[in-house]
């Protein structure tokens, strides 16, 4: 007697999908569980401060007690309009530390992006001797205090400092750095045409916008590329290590010189990393707060004066904490806007198609030779 056996059940089509999505269902929810004590942290301590920072930009706080009390009122957009349009004293600081900020940013960030490459394809030399040597050494300014390099600087700067006395071996007379006042590129001009100093933006003459940095702040512009060259140093450095040699060496082969290889070949690989260290370069430029605390305190006649820290005087120093938080958010804006133009400027461009079409036919042709080579190479061995 032969058994039947019943026919087992066929899986149903929708049982795997429903184990599969619950399974990810389940390694979701465990991530979140494992970021959830980061992002509780996250939140305490940096998106709480951020919200109450944007509401007491829009109040009128005056420092006592909570922002989110009854007494504290709306504003609106005051406290930016006495930073912005008001045109009193508090336009025209903001004005001044823009304008000295700006200067900072466009001396700074190229200086110590190209000392930073430089520096980074030296000690990247299998030839060179000493390389650990010259990495820590170039590297050492970073990990420094800031404000002990400050007040270094202090004394390498002042009248009678080591930079005045290599200057005067040369036959010139040193400037009195921290205490200079005048734009560098006002070249020792103490007045300009009425078209520049008769307008204003800001509140601050186009005589003085275009005058450059001053003195003063050229000494902290030398600062801030001598102490972060060495991190951005290491960045390239990393970034060189990962390239691959084949792509250079076919350069060499087809006559590139170096100069060409540069250009042509290494740095568009590098257009990552340039990124990462123009956007890290811009934020902290922008931000500067630290040397100008120790060092100056925003003088000489406040060319030093940076909207960092003129957001932190008009809140600790002058109680006006509407201002101080307004002048943050409007650095926040300048920091992003900045951001987002280098990243155009350095994105990939788009290869337009003529050039495509015109890559696809030598392909074709490279193929199509290929072809009819390998097939008269088949024809003559068969002979």
């Amino acid at each position: 007697m032969t058994a039947v056996m019943a026919p087992s059940a066929a899986p149903s089509p929708g049982a795997p999908r429903k184990r599969r999505r619950g399974l990810r269902q389940g390694q979701a929810a465990s991530g979140w569980l494992f970021v959830s004590p980061v992002l509780l942290i996250l939140g305490l301590f940096l998106l709480v401060p951020v919200v109450m920072a944007a509401w007491v930009s829009v109040s009128d706080w005056t420092g006592r007690g909570s922002p989110f009390s009854g007494n504290v009122h709306f504003i609106g957009a005051a406290n930016y309009g006495q930073v912005l349009w008001a045109g009193g004293l508090s336009e025209s600081d903001f004005g001044t530390a823009l304008k000295n900020n700006l200067w900072y940013v466009i001396l700074v960030v190229p200086l110590q992006t190209i000392v930073a490459l430089s520096l980074a394809m030296m000690v990247n030399r299998r030839l060179l001797r000493g390389r650990g040597f010259f990495r820590t050494a170039y590297y050492f300014p970073s990990v420094t205090s800031s404000v002990a390099i400050t007040v270094l600087w202090l004394f390498l700067f002042s009248t009678t400092g080591a930079v005045n006395a290599v200057i005067s071996y040369f036959g010139v007379k040193g400037p009195n750095w921290f205490n200079e006042p005048a734009g560098i590129f006002h070249f020792g001009a103490t007045g300009g045409p009425a078209a520049l100093t008769g307008n204003t933006l800001l509140g601050v003459s186009w005589w003085d916008w275009l005058g450059g940095p001053s003195v003063a702040m050229t000494a902290f512009v030398i600062l801030a590329i001598f102490t972060t060259s060495g991190t951005f140093m290491l960045l390239f450095l990393a970034a060189l290590q990962n390239l691959s040699d084949d792509v250079d060496e076919a350069a060499m082969m087809d006559g590139a010189s170096a100069r060409q290889r540069f250009f042509r070949v290494t740095l568009p690989q590098l257009r990552p990393t340039l990124f990462t260290v123009i956007t890290l370069g811009l934020i902290g430029c922008w931000q500067v707060f630290d040397q100008i605390y120790t060092g100056t305190h925003g003088n000489p006649s406040k060319t030093t004066l940076t909207p960092a820290y003129l957001s932190y005087t008009a809140a600790f120093n002058n109680q006006q904490w509407g201002q101080g938080a307004a002048i943050a958010f409007i650095l926040f804006v300048i920091i992003i806007f900045f951001t987002i133009i280098q990243r155009i400027v350095l994105a990939e461009k788009r290869v337009s198609k003529r050039r495509m079409s015109w890559i696809t036919g030598a392909q074709k042709n490279d193929i199509a030779t290929g072809i009819a080579t390998t097939a008269i190479v088949g024809r003559d061995t068969t002979r």
